[in-house]
């Protein structure tokens, strides 16, 4: 098929192959989506720092310090996106990202606290409606799937002190790190300062409080090591 053939070129693996049987409408209807896309994204690549490949770009993207966004071969922004790259870093995409509908991922919050960045590895998958934080840094590394309403925070506001306003206490950040390989549940939300290792399965709904070692498989709220993934 030309375009199974076309889709191997691109993503640059010659075993991709179509798992179901599609009409000759819907595959219509898909290359006409992702070529709308690519029209949008040829003029938005004149906005961003560095961007290989082609660029898919779906409707009412935002993108903002595009001078700070670095993006790999192919990157695929769904609908509504919304993406502010304003941090010392910069964000940083592998090739072959792809990121659904209306997630939002920044690096700074109160604009007099810069933020570090946001870096994501080759082949990654974030779904829909993910939200990065990542004043404090956030890595994701390659391979990674996710479910959709993903929620990743690096920073933690202090409130120690009990005369003083919460808000005027400052920010305590500690970067986020994740593995390779791994699979993050839909719903799931990872708090600053954790570190997740390679080849991670995360329980959906799990509330990730603390650091993982590799090849573990992990849930709850706070989120605890249930087993390996050599004992599934």
């Amino acid at each position: 098929m030309v375009i199974e053939k076309l889709i191997r070129k691109l993503k640059g693996d010659p075993d991709y192959k179509w798992e179901s049987t599609y009409t000759l409408r819907d595959l219509l209807s898909v290359t006409e989506v992702r070529f709308e896309q690519v029209l949008r994204g040829l003029w938005r690549r004149i906005y961003i720092k560095k961007c290989s490949g082609l660029l898919f770009v779906g409707s009412n993207v935002k993108i903002r310090h595009g001078y700070l966004l670095y993006a790999g071969k192919n990157l695929i922004l769904e609908d509504n996106v919304s993406i502010n790259a304003l941090s010392v870093n910069g964000i940083k995409l592998g090739d072959q990202v792809s990121i659904a509908r209306d997630s939002i991922l920044f690096c700074t919050g109160v604009i007099s606290q810069k933020g570090t960045g946001i870096t994501i590895g080759d082949r990654t998958g974030i779904s829909a409606r993910a939200y990065f934080a990542g004043q404090g840094g956030i890595t994701i590394g390659n391979d990674v799937i996710m479910g959709p309403n993903v929620q990743i925070f690096s920073e933690n506001h202090n409130y120690a002190g009990l005369d003083t306003i919460i808000k005027d206490q400052g920010v305590t950040r500690n970067g986020v790190t994740i593995g390779n390989n791994c699979w993050i549940g839909a719903g799931t939300t990872i708090l600053s300062g954790v570190e997740i290792g390679d080849g991670c399965v995360v329980a959906a709904g799990s509330v990730v409080t603390k650091s993982v070692p590799i090849d573990s498989i992990v849930a709850g709220v706070p989120a605890k090591v249930i087993k390996g993934r050599t004992d599934a």
